[in-house]
């Protein structure tokens, strides 16, 4: 018996080094998707001309991409999803678009979805403000949300944070069309462990989007060209 665990053991030891290098890459590997799938959603999303007003779009200081938004029981309501956020670079984000980094939502209700089961979610950081409130720590948003009219069969929800002065816009897609979404009691945060991951070393989110010192991963390339090509100026 004892010769046996010691055997068993072995294999253990052995084996164990090989299991949580696979996880390892396992997880790199869906963050690296994660991040490839906020660009084409991004793109398929800005690709048609009439669901983002172009003005709004120039004047974003970051934008906030989280695809597949899942709603967690038709019951409670309950939300959460994962994405990236990239800003523009430079004194008042007059430059180019930057790294990404990387974001988790949670919480909150969803509500109307027109019966689908997952939303993408776009967020305009307006200001500075914004910017950095959504890169410091957990922030609620949709504490007073209203709604802006759009084109037909569209809805821009305008969403505000609990930190003063921050300005977020939001826009939801469910399966091909938009609809209304409420951000009421959902909370938005950077996710540390994504980015530690794909960039592989312990950064600040804040140092990742702001400071210009972070080069973009290939997997941020179609979310970062499709700024670059649709909103490569910041308007005032």
């Amino acid at each position: 018996m004892r010769k046996l665990s010691s055997f068993l053991r072995s294999i253990l030891l052995a084996v164990l080094p090989i299991l949580v290098e696979t996880a390892s890459a396992s997880n790199l590997t869906t963050d690296d998707n994660r991040l490839k799938n906020c660009g084409t959603v991004l793109k398929s999303v800005l690709d048609i001309s009439d669901d983002i007003p172009q003005d709004l779009l120039d004047r974003s200081d970051c934008v906030v991409v989280i695809p597949n938004v899942l709603r967690a029981t038709r019951i409670d309501g309950g939300s959460y999803g994962r994405g990236a956020m990239t800003c523009r670079q430079g004194e008042d984000f007059n430059g180019p678009w930057g790294a990404p980094t990387m974001m988790f939502l949670e919480g909150g209700n969803f509500g109307y979805q027109i019966d689908r089961k997952s939303t993408d979610l776009i967020l305009l950081v307006m200001n500075e403000a914004g910017a950095n409130a959504l890169l410091g720590s957990e922030v609620k948003l949709g504490a007073d949300a209203t709604s802006a009219a759009g084109p037909v069969g569209h809805e821009l929800a305008t969403e505000s944070c609990e930190v003063q002065q921050a300005e977020i816009l939001s826009y939801s897609r469910a399966r091909g069309m938009f609809a209304g979404a409420s951000l009421a009691g959902t909370t938005i945060r950077p996710d540390n462990g994504n980015n530690h991951r794909l960039y592989g070393r312990k950064i600040p989110a804040r140092d990742i989007t702001l400071s210009g010192t972070v080069a973009a991963l290939p997997a941020a390339g179609e979310m970062i060209s499709t700024l670059e090509t649709k909103t490569p100026k910041h308007s005032p």
